[in-house]
């Protein structure tokens, strides 16, 4: 771990700053500097590396991270937030860059460059919206090297879903179609200030090499009609989406099955002949 200055502890440079976690803006925040470091060291080896944080607030994981040697851009739309991580800018010259804005409208390629690792504890208001988009990136492999990212725990238990199961949908089509996705640990919701309702986990995904013939865009259409209406069988929730019925039959996937019940590989495979038939 890279050595930081001695820092005033995290709950007396909120009361400084006067902060407070705002509802509207998802914030929730983390204090408790072993566990920061704990989501720090689940990214893997950051020393010498760029690490993307959306949402720092008052700049726990931020400490984290570049304890571990990262350098640091993050990305805060809160104002009252920048002079408690200017002071942190400050303990580590040369090593932390905050961008205020809208994660959502932040070109992170050209921000950060490519081979960045994500580590956030993603505002709660738009965590799915930046996920989905960073699993949706083309071209592949995309410019982060790896997502370390906490959310609710019943959305991290979507990402990492098997079919079959109520949990089972288009994150988990998305997340594992061409990433290794799995629950690195679980966070209780008393380690958050103020405590959420809910329990948390950090969710790790990682890229791997996308099967071929695929166009992202047609398997992202494809799994946004099936499970829009996932109480549905395919033959209704898919019959507004060209070519899918004759794709289904084509495969000799019963036009009868709802969309939990079909494997990643298989709407893998659908959304190949999709792709297929439209170029």
């Amino acid at each position: 771990m890279t050595a930081l200055p001695a820092l005033p502890p995290l709950r007396e440079v909120i009361a400084r700053h006067g902060l407070s976690a705002e509802r509207a803006l998802g914030q929730n925040f983390l204090l408790d500097e072993q566990l920061l470091d704990r989501i720090a060291r689940a990214a893997g080896d950051l020393e010498g590396r760029t690490a993307y944080e959306v949402g720092p607030g008052p700049g726990g994981l931020t400490r984290a991270l570049l304890r571990a040697g990262a350098k640091v851009v993050a990305v805060e739309r809160d104002r009252r937030c920048r002079p408690a991580l200017a002071e942190l800018a400050e303990a580590a010259p040369g090593r932390l860059r905050v961008i205020e804005g809208d994660a959502l409208a932040i070109d992170e390629a050209a921000e950060v460059g490519r081979g960045a690792r994500v580590v956030a504890n993603l505002p709660y208001n738009v965590g799915t919206l930046l996920l989905t988009r960073w699993l949706e990136a083309d071209p592949w492999p995309p410019w982060w090297a790896s997502l370390t990212l906490m959310f609710q725990k019943e959305v991290a238990e979507r990402i990492v879903a098997k079919p079959g199961g109520s949990a089972y949908g288009r994150l988990a089509v998305l997340a594992q179609w061409r990433s290794t996705a799995r629950i690195a640990l679980p966070v209780h919701r008393s380690a958050f200030v103020p405590p959420p309702k809910v329990m948390s986990a950090v969710v790790q995904i990682e890229p791997r090499q996308a099967p071929a013939g695929i166009d992202p865009a047609r398997l992202s259409a494809l799994t946004a009609a099936a499970f829009g209406q996932r109480r549905k069988m395919l033959r209704q929730s898919l019959k507004t989406l060209p070519g899918a019925l004759d794709a289904l039959a084509g495969l000799g996937i019963a036009s009868e099955r709802r969309p939990e019940t079909l494997s990643v590989e298989e709407f893998v495979a659908l959304a190949r002949m999709l792709s297929s038939s439209s170029s």
